[in-house]
């Protein structure tokens, strides 16, 4: 059960908000409401050595990362986003990591032991983790969960989480983080290695 929180108090609402399975979210109906919000991934098992002694924990499960859908919107004139929470949770699930950044962050931290290999895919530009993306999804099906709140201004809650809170897998606005370097450089490694092998043809996305 959810603890019981001052519904004006923002932060307290996204950590007390339940998390899904990948199952529970693909289910029909679908649970995660397709509008504006932010989202946090919570992890049975950590996908590498992280210091988690910051970091929020409920019912066996720590919170690693924080995101939002859409995102925030553009200055330029462009267009904004029609994401929402729904679409963009489910592409976490069943995308590639050319369409997710946790997905390819958690896929360069779990290679070894997962069994898979960042690749070019495609024209080459692309990074994906081919066939390997299957046994993406079932590690995250296995270890990962998801919260969400709905939010007209995600993008506001979202920097105000990550000043606040210790999520190690965020990467833009959190180079204080004591993981920021580590994973960087993981990420890093993983496309240069990609680099130095041929590109594959592209062969669609995690499924479901």
């Amino acid at each position: 059960m959810s603890p019981i929180v001052d519904p004006q108090d923002e932060s307290a609402l996204y950590l007390a908000a339940s998390p899904h399975t990948r199952e529970q979210v693909l289910a029909r109906p679908c649970p995660v409401p397709a509008t504006a919000g932010v989202y946090g991934w919570w992890f049975r098992k950590l996908p590498a050595a992280i210091d988690t002694s910051g970091c929020a924990k409920r019912d066996g499960l720590t919170l690693l990362y924080t995101g939002i859908s859409p995102s925030k919107p553009p200055t330029n004139g462009k267009a904004p986003s029609t994401q929402n929470i729904r679409k963009r949770i489910k592409t976490h699930h069943t995308g590639n990591a050319a369409g997710s950044t946790l997905r390819l962050t958690l896929g360069c931290l779990v290679a070894d032991e997962v069994g898979i290999e960042l690749r070019r895919v495609g024209s080459g530009k692309r990074y994906t983790f081919h066939i390997g993306e299957t046994l993406l999804s079932k590690w995250m099906a296995e270890n990962a969960l998801v919260s969400w709140i709905a939010h007209e201004e995600p993008w506001d809650l979202e920097d105000r989480l990550i000043a606040s809170l210790d999520v190690p897998l965020n990467l833009d606005g959190n180079s204080r983080n004591s993981f920021y370097l580590q994973l960087k450089a993981a990420r890093a490694a993983a496309k240069r290695r990609a680099d130095d092998l041929p590109v594959l043809p592209n062969p669609g996305v995690g499924g479901r």
